[in-house]
């Protein structure tokens, strides 16, 4: 290992691609403690000492940003923008043809859905930089803190001050998505997904001395030997796949033979990744938008249905709210594997090229048996993907963790995916300048 680690210091390009991957990160972290025009930083911090903390849509956004949203830096959006028009874009293929025959024209159509995801990561940076404005204006970024300066974050209550913060955190979002795309043509792994692993990893280590302040440094080591079982038990779930073997008959095109090979279809356990996570923690996030719109003037009480969804929707270690998150979750695996992996279109490919699964006629047999498959491999891998996500709402019940417990939800899916993705594109270029690759 010490030996492989030592060739890729010695290899000058691969050298040189992680120096400029490095340099990038350090750069995007630096960004996110810049703090954005008007921004009174002494009082952001305050409000971070006293421990104030946000919940719902904020905390998915402030884990993707590495904390630079209760920052309010220059950085403060992150990658989210870039991560909801991804999806977005992905979802208009079923509603739109045109974008689907994008799709299926290969280089250049993939291009122009990238700029089409470019436009709409601007204009969704617009959005969520004007409604971060508005909500740190009226006092309610940090929740329920009790802290007086988390009521006066913003120094300038001009239009123009507001105008000129929209334009510097939508072009961040601008800058960290040419960031992400620099790393992805000129460093090693896809940018836009280290990106997110560092901000991630930089919660880390915030989150787990919270569990040693809470409660005590034995509690802090169990957590620690309980994380390193799940971190196992989910490389082991993200590596699993059903493979479908497939043969390709032998065919003739002029003197040459084309085809009588053997190969498989790859169905992944957990083939929506963490998508689904994302959807439900976002829609679990309007019923307690909708409350809060609705609050009575001073001296009312509110209405019956707002106080049940105070109660019920509005923390993470309410019975009800794991039970809803937990179906959503499942829910949303089923219709984004749907979306994703069409199994008429890839039996269609199987035949135009020759191909059968053994013991299963060409055609819509074909269809048939790959739906078959996939609906029960997703299955598992639904209910793997709710357990996870539960994992820091639990923590949260019991060791008084917050909802960015490293350990578990979309925090731990990424660290994983994307580390074992990067490991193995860095093993694959060393084993193109060496017989021996950085895995064993």
């Amino acid at each position: 290992m010490f030996r492989a680690v030592a060739r890729i210091f010695r290899t000058p390009d691969l050298r040189r691609k992680i120096g400029f991957t490095l340099g990038i990160v350090a750069l995007f972290r630096l960004g996110s403690f810049i703090p954005a025009p008007f921004v009174d930083y002494a009082n952001v911090q305050t409000c971070l000492a006293g421990n104030a903390g946000t919940s719902g849509l904020y905390e998915l956004v402030n884990l993707f940003s590495g904390g630079a949203l209760l920052q309010l830096s220059v950085f403060a959006l992150g990658i989210m923008p870039y991560i909801t028009a991804s999806i977005i874009v992905q979802l208009l293929r079923v509603v739109i043809p045109h974008f689907e025959t994008l799709y299926k024209e290969g280089q250049a159509g993939q291009a122009k859905l990238t700029q089409y995801t470019r436009y709409l990561t601007i204009a969704l940076g617009v959005l969520q930089s004007t409604t971060l404005i508005t909500v740190t204006r009226s006092g309610a970024l940090f929740g329920a803190s009790g802290v007086a300066e988390c009521s006066q974050l913003i120094s300038d209550p001009s239009w123009y001050a507001t105008l000129l913060m929209v334009i510097t955190m939508t072009a961040g979002t601008g800058l960290i998505m040419w960031m992400g795309e620099l790393i992805t043509e000129r460093g090693i792994g896809n940018g836009m997904s280290l990106l997110i692993f560092t901000s991630i990893a930089a919660t880390f280590p915030s989150a787990l001395w919270s569990i040693a302040v809470a409660e005590s440094f034995e509690i802090f080591l169990v957590v620690i030997a309980i994380g390193l079982v799940i971190m196992t038990a989910v490389v082991f779930v993200e590596q699993s796949q059903r493979r479908v073997p497939v043969q390709y008959a032998k065919r003739m095109v002029g003197r040459r033979t084309y085809g009588g090979n053997n190969t498989y279809i790859p169905i992944k356990v957990n083939m929506a990744g963490v998508i689904p996570v994302i959807f439900a923690s976002s829609l679990l996030y309007l019923p307690a938008l909708i409350a809060q719109f609705n609050q009575p003037a001073s001296g009312q009480s509110p209405a019956e249905w707002v106080v049940w969804i105070q109660n019920n929707f509005t923390s993470g270690d309410n019975p009800l709210y794991m039970a809803v998150y937990f179906l959503l979750i499942i829910g949303f695996t089923y219709f984004y594997v749907a979306i994703t992996f069409n199994p008429e279109e890839v039996a269609e490919n199987m035949k135009k090229y020759g191909g059968f699964i053994p013991g299963i006629r060409a055609g819509r047999p074909t269809a048939e048996y790959l739906d078959y498959v996939l609906t029960r491999v997703t299955l598992p891998g639904s209910i793997y993907l709710g357990i996870v996500a539960l994992i820091p709402l639990i923590a949260l019940a019991t060791v008084g963790a917050n909802q960015n417990f490293p350990f578990g939800g979309a925090s731990i899916l990424i660290i994983v995916g994307v580390g074992l993705e990067t490991v193995k594109q860095i093993d694959a270029q060393l084993q193109q300048r060496h017989y021996e690759g950085l895995l064993r």
